[in-house]
């Protein structure tokens, strides 16, 4: 049990299911923006962002536990963000299809004082490996056609009707949804022990 619910940096209604099934208590106020620096791998600029994330709501809030994260889609040395149009969306799936591409989930905690101040901050990234069924065009058009994958890394939703694609994991399921639960509630323990009762 929690002492105090975190804020939430993110207006994702994934990463909102994860915290509820792990049983976090949870308030939610998103970020308006991110950014991190362009030279960066991306394991380390998907943290990056989620830092930017954290502390642009932690700079707001005193006496709060701020959670902010970020996923990317990585393939071969391209990141696949969200898909701009239907089109885009279609395109992207089909370079995933039938090769092993990763997710990428950055993580960073920032814990203010009575004053609002960062008096400790830290995260990590999680990785899990995805390997897609070869997917023909039709199947992508009908895919995208119902909506589900423009508003996701990648262009599918491993949750939703994007799981026909996904032939195997190697990794955490929610990772891919888009936060690590169980390794982010062993995190947490060892940063904010005395927040739980």
């Amino acid at each position: 049990m929690w002492k105090k619910p975190l804020i939430l940096a993110s207006a994702s209604p994934r990463r909102q299911e994860i915290l509820t099934l792990a049983g976090v208590p949870f308030t939610v106020c998103p970020a308006e923006g991110e950014w991190a620096p362009p030279d960066l791998s991306p394991s380390e600029r998907v943290k990056a962002l989620a830092r930017s994330k954290a502390a642009q709501v932690a700079g707001t809030h005193s006496d709060s536990l701020v959670l902010g994260s970020d996923t990317m889609v990585v393939l071969g040395d391209t990141a696949l963000g969200k898909p701009r149009s239907a089109e885009e969306a279609v395109e992207m799936l089909l370079s995933l299809s039938g090769k092993t591409h990763y997710v990428m989930t950055g993580v960073w905690v920032i814990r203010t004082d009575e004053a609002g101040n960062a008096v400790k901050e830290d995260g990590f990234t999680d990785v899990a490996e995805v390997v897609f069924y070869p997917i023909t065009r039709e199947e992508a058009e009908n895919y995208v056609a119902t909506g589900e994958p423009l508003d996701k890394a990648g262009s599918y939703a491993i949750q939703g009707k994007g799981m026909r694609f996904v032939e195997r994991i190697d990794g955490d399921f929610y990772t891919v949804m888009g936060l690590p639960g169980g390794r982010l509630l062993r995190f947490l323990t060892d940063f904010a022990p005395d927040l739980q009762k």
